[in-house]
Formats: C-alpha cells, structure tokens, sequence
C-alpha cells in the first residue's frame, strides 16, 4: 500500500483524515467500517433507521423446511381453477389435443416467469412493492398494481370457500339435501317446487337454498344471513392461517396442499370402478386435432398458464423472499410448473370419470322417459306396433335398442316427427354438455355424487378438498398483500393481517347479497385479467431490459451456483414479452367483440338467461379494470418528474456492515469507469460473492453502472463485504 494513503495515514496517527469519495471507490476501506458512515448527499444519518434495515434482511423469518415451501408454492399455484376450469378448456378446445398448446405456452411463458418471480424474491428478499422498487423505481407501481390484484381476486376467492362451507356442513345427512325435490303444501294438496321440478334438484338448491338468487344485477335483494355467516368462517380460517406469518401458514399447507391430491387419488380409484367412467374419459381425451390450429384455443390456454402458476399476483414472489439466497429456484419453478400440469390433469381425470358416470345415469334417465312417451304413442295407435323391432323389450330396454327404434320411427314418421317431441338419447350429447366454474362444483358434481354409494362420505371429502384448494390459494394471495406492505411500511404483521381480514369481510358483503353471484362472477372476469397482463409484461421488461438479461443471467449464476439454460436467456428477453403481448391484445379485442354480461338465473323460467351488464354495474367494471392498473402510469409519473424521491438523483456511498452502497446515476458513463475501477474494467475482479445483495439495473458487467435510477430506496448499487485480500 503507499505510504501516503490515507489508510496508511491514519494508521500511523490519531488524527482524523478526511475520506474522499474517490478514495473509497478505489477501494481503500476504512479500518471500522462497520460502524462508519459516510453520506455525501448532505442528508443527516438516522443510526436506528439504518440498524432496523440491517436486522429486518437478517432478522427475516424462513421456511421451516424445503418441503414447507414447496407445499405453500404448489399449495398457492394449485387452486380451484385446475378442478373445475381446466378440464372445461380441455373438453371444448378439443380434448387430448389441447394438451398440446397448454404444454407448450407452459414451457415458453409459464415456466420461465415463474422463474424470473422465485428468482428476484429470493435474491432481493423482499415483497413485490419492495422487489420493483429495488429493481427500477419508476416502475414501482407493479408491486402496488399487484396488491391491488390481490386484494380483488382476495375479496370473491373467499366467498367461493363460504360457499363450499356451506355445502361442507349440508353434506352431513343422508341422503343428500340436493338429491331430490323439496314437497311444497298448496293448500290441502302436496306438489313439487314448481321451480325444482322445471329444473333440477341440485340446481334448485344451488339458486334458491343456497344463494336465494335473484333475477338480475340490479335486485339486491338483501344480504342472505347463511352466506353471510360462511364468509365470515372463511375469513376467520384465512386470518387464524396468516397471523403468525409462514411458520403458522406454512404448516397449515402441509395438510391444505397434500389433503387435495389424496381426495383426488380417492376419487379417481372410485370413478374408475363406476360404470360408465371409461366413456366420459374416452371422451375427454379423444383428439380433435382440427382445434389445434384455432387462435382461440391457444389464448385461452396461455390464459389459464398465466393464472394457474399466479403469475403477477405477488405471492410468489412473497414465498420465494423467505428462502435462503443459495436456495436452487430453478429446481423450484420447474418442480411447482409441472407438478401444477400433473395436477391439472388429474383433476381432469376425475371430473370426466365422474361426468361419465352422470351422462350415462342421465342417458338412461331419458330413454326410460322417451319409451314410456312411445308406448303412450302406440297404446293410442299413433305409432304402429310394426315399427317397433320383434327383439326389443321395453321392459329392459337399452341405449342401442332405444336408438335403433328411433331411427326407425324417424324415418318413417319423417313428416310429423317433431312433433312426437322424442329425444335422440345419445350419450355423446350428453358428454357435450360442457361445465365449469360453479356449474361443475355445486350442479354436475353435486348430482352425480347423488348416485354414489355413502353419498355423503363423498360430498363431505370433495368440499373439505375444494376448502382446501381454496385456503392453499388464498393464503399465497394475501402473502402478496401482507408481504409488501409490512416489508415497506413496517407496519405490526398481527395488526394489519388482523385488520386487512375484517376490512376484506366487510368490503366483501356486496358477494353475499341475494345478486352477490353476479358481482363474483364480474370480479372473476374483469378485476384481474388485463391488469395482471400489463403487471406481467412489465415485470419482464424490467428484469429484461431495463436491468438487463446478461446481468440477470450472472447474478442468478451467482446464487445457484450454475449458469440457467441459454433458453431462458432468450425467453426473457424475446418471447415472453412478445407472447404476452399477443395475450394482451387478444384479451383487449376480445373484451371489445363481446360487450360484458353475465347469466341470470330467471326464477320465473327456471332457465339461466344472458343480461348485459347496466351502466352503472360497467361503470364499476371499467372502476376495476382502470384502479387495478392506476399504480403503474401514477408511480412512474411521480418519479420521473421527482414529485416523490426516490433517491436516485444524488451520489451517495454509504458503509455499514461490510456493504457499500452508493448511487451514480447523475454521472457520465466514462466518469462511472474513472470514478469506480481507476484502471482498466476487464482488470477489476468481480465484487460479488455468494451471498450479495441484488444489484440495481445497468450494464451488463456487475460492476458497470448505467445512468437508469435504481435499488431500494434509491440506492444505485449494492456491494456486500468483501475479504480486504480482493479489494
């Protein structure tokens, strides 16, 4: 070392030596510089502020386990979408072939965004507003964008578990009290539900014992006190699983993630040994390879990618923040990714076992029904016996011999044939009667456990499993809003949990009045779609372009240990962009083509009926839609023209602890290389060990700067301790 630098100065005498910002950034360290300080903005030193931001990285709360964690991961990408939306998708985009483009959009945007959102909350280990802010201030608002998202999706997420408590606790009596019409007295005389029998037995409990729906949107009707009662339940198991942070959440998942796959497994064995399970399955996965070609089938299998994996909702990113920095994420992604298809498959196994076994005991429910209409026909010699084939027996009369008769009674009544009102009975159409959502759960489900032996052992072990799905989710969802907000506002985790819980209750009441479907089912469709699009496609850019691929590819090469896949490097910085892109444009035209409505449940007609959404109930839909995204454009604009600081417009170099921090932004791009290597770049050895700190957008060397403000808080740059033997 010279001996006139002021290290060797200082020394060799007490005297206070002043240090200049060159002198540190030529890499001369202080003797106690975990204690020293040194702020060249001018801005006083809060010595507790500081302390508290050491601690809170090292003081942060971790999973138990691995195993823990990738329960809660799994437990929070697997959701009630994969049981009652996938296998919809599956049927009515061509069976087996739609597996095709759902694999491939899995493979080229749903894995490696899921790996882009464990990497940089498990390296900045921090919440989604915390890890955008670090990563490219002006673009901050996606963390709030996504606590926004969270809280939607949050407040009709848990009205959907109220419901399957409700039918939790209805399925304890034998026999079921869907599975037949309720007698209603008219007078002296005892006749069915009008409405029940127009419809059926388990739709009329889901409309009118469970929801008391009304006609349309805009008949609030009051709040339904049973419905009410269950989304409270629903909030408290939520709030009981969130207030002690993971190590209280993180067991619950060890039961709320495994539970499901052991009922599915039991559910499957069960459908299998039904008669009729190997048609609906036959059915299922019978190609249709014309649908591979159709645009429509692949946005809507990159949409359910996107949402099946929680892209852009932060709770990923708030899970991955309490693992080690060493922790093998891309283990992670592809584990969760593909678990998370197995489970979808699965889940489609079992709802067509299940539907097969429906559509055969409804098949035969109409030939039954349609002979009785033809013997009444041939007993008042409008048919003639000589249509009806010598081997036929009414008695015990089968699927084949019914359509054979049919045949023959069309062909020759060809004229008059409509009107004999005879149905064709085929088990196809029957099969084609595709569900989903609510419909699949609490109508098609419902019925066909109607059938099953020990019905309610049954019914109670699908809706524990549906509780279960649902909790898995919505505790990764309400991680994406605790998270950040406790991370960047240090607020008391009981408190706001506590609080957050009680306001969502309340908030959520307009779910549980007598129109409350209506507003979920605008929620699901409009609240999270298109903002989380724009969130994704933005969090992609910055990592991609603005922080920089080459740059992003070396620090995740310093922290697992091994360089990722090229194929990333290129699904980063090309594809998913592109591909989202698309998704967006597709999702705004298609918004566009097909103005908003939902299906209203006409009490009258005993019929679901399509309405167009009235003004008032677009306004908030479009509400939604601009509230979700507002954070975006409002961060930017504030930072950009300095409203808020983000301190990035101030050379600062700080050190405490073995880090250094400091901001370059206002400097030229060759004085950055005068001011940090004084040499020759290539020479300078890479100030990034192990475990460091994640760097702030730039080039792509982790030691050049590039003028885009950057780090938490505004801070530029980031060096962890460094051994005095590199410097």
């Amino acid at each position: 070392m010279p001996k006139n630098s002021k290290v060797t100065q200082r020394e060799h005498s007490s005297e206070h030596v002043t240090e200049s910002v060159a002198d540190l950034l030529a890499h001369e360290e202080p003797v106690d510089y975990k204690r020293s300080v040194l702020n060249v903005t001018g801005e006083t030193w809060d010595k507790q502020k500081d302390g508290d931001e050491e601690l809170d990285a090292e003081n942060r709360p971790a999973w138990n386990s691995k195993l823990q964690y990738i329960l809660a991961q799994i437990g929070y990408s697997v959701g009630l979408g994969n049981v009652w939306r996938f296998p919809y998708l599956c049927q009515k985009n061509g069976g087996g072939a739609y597996l095709v483009p759902y694999l491939v959009l899995l493979i080229i945007i749903g894995l490696p965004l899921f790996f882009l959102e464990l990497a940089v909350g498990q390296r900045i280990r921090r919440g989604s507003i915390g890890v955008w802010n670090y990563i490219c201030p002006r673009l901050g608002g996606i963390g709030y964008a996504s606590c926004l998202v969270c809280f939607f999706v949050g407040l009709y997420y848990n009205v959907i578990i109220g419901w399957s408590i409700f039918y939790f606790f209805k399925s304890f009596q034998y026999p079921l009290p869907w599975s037949e019409c309720p007698i209603v007295k008219n007078g002296s005389v005892a006749v069915v539900e009008t409405e029940c029998e127009r419809s059926s037995a388990t739709t009329y409990f889901w409309y009118r014992e469970t929801l008391d729906i009304s006609n349309s949107i805009s008949e609030s009707g009051g709040l339904n006190w049973k419905m009410t009662l269950c989304l409270l339940v629903a909030w408290s198991l939520v709030g009981l699983a969130m207030i002690k942070g993971i190590q209280s959440s993180g067991k619950v998942m060890y039961f709320s993630s495994l539970f499901p796959y052991v009922v599915l497994v039991c559910f499957l064995v069960r459908g299998l040994l039904l008669r009729g399970a190997v048609d609906g399955i036959m059915h299922m996965f019978t190609p249709k390879l014309d649908k591979m070609l159709d645009p429509q089938v692949w946005r809507e299998a990159a949409t359910q990618v996107f949402f099946a994996l929680g892209l852009g909702f932060g709770g990923v990113i708030a899970f991955s923040s309490y693992n080690k920095q060493d922790n093998n994420c891309h283990f992670d992604a592809t584990l969760v990714s593909f678990i998370n298809f197995f489970t979808s498959v699965l889940a489609t196994l079992v709802v067509f076992a299940v539907l097969g076994f429906k559509a055969n005991i409804m098949n035969e429910k109409c030939v039954v029904e349609n002979a009785e209409k033809i013997l009444g026909y041939l007993n008042t010699n409008v048919l003639s016996h000589d249509l009806i084939p010598p081997h036929v027996n009414f008695s015990h009369l089968t699927a084949k011999d019914y359509n054979e008769m049919y045949r023959v009674i069309m062909t020759v009544k060809e004229g008059h044939f409509k009107e004999l009102g005879l149905d064709a009975c085929l088990l196809e159409d029957e099969l084609d009667k595709s569900v989903q959502g609510t419909g699949l759960a609490f109508i098609a489900f419902t019925e066909a456990m109607t059938h099953f032996p020990a019905s309610p052992f049954w019914s109670v072990m699908f809706f524990l499993m549906l509780i279960n799905l649902g909790l898995g989710s919505m505790i990764g969802t309400m991680s994406g809003i605790t998270t950040p907000i406790i991370d960047t506002f240090k607020v008391r985790k009981e408190v706001f949990t506590v609080g957050s819980c009680i306001f969502a209750f309340v908030v959520g009441l307009i779910f549980v009045q007598r129109s409350g479907n209506y507003f979920v089912t605008m929620f699901d469709d409009y609240s999270a779609t298109l903002p989380l699009t724009v969130v994704v496609i933005l969090e992609n850019i910055a990592v991609a372009w603005i922080y920089g691929t080459k740059k992003f590819m070396q620090e995740l090469t310093e922290m697992l240990g091994f360089r990722p896949y090229q194929f990333y490097y290129y699904a980063w910085k090309y594809v998913s962009p592109i591909c989202m892109a698309v998704l967006m444009t597709a999702s705004i035209i298609q918004l566009g083509v097909s103005p908003p409505g939902y299906s209203a449940w006409i009490r009258e007609e005993a019929a679901e009926k399509f309405l167009f959404y009235p003004t008032w109930a677009m306004a908030i839909l479009i509400s939604l839609i601009i509230l979700a995204s507002l954070p975006l454009p409002l961060v930017f604009i504030l930072r950009q023209f300095h409203l808020v600081s983000d301190g990035s417009n101030a050379l600062s170099v700080t050190y405490k602890k073995g880090r250094m921090m400091k901001d370059i932004s206002n400097l030229e791009d060759n004085d950055e290389t005068r001011f940090i290597l004084s040499k020759v770049p290539s020479e300078t050895p890479s100030p990034m060990p192990t475990h460091r700190s994640y760097l702030g957008p730039g080039s792509n060397s982790p030691m050049e700067m590039s003028s885009a403000p950057n780090g938490r808080y505004g801070s530029g740059y980031l060096l962890a301790s460094t051994p005095e033997s590199e410097l």
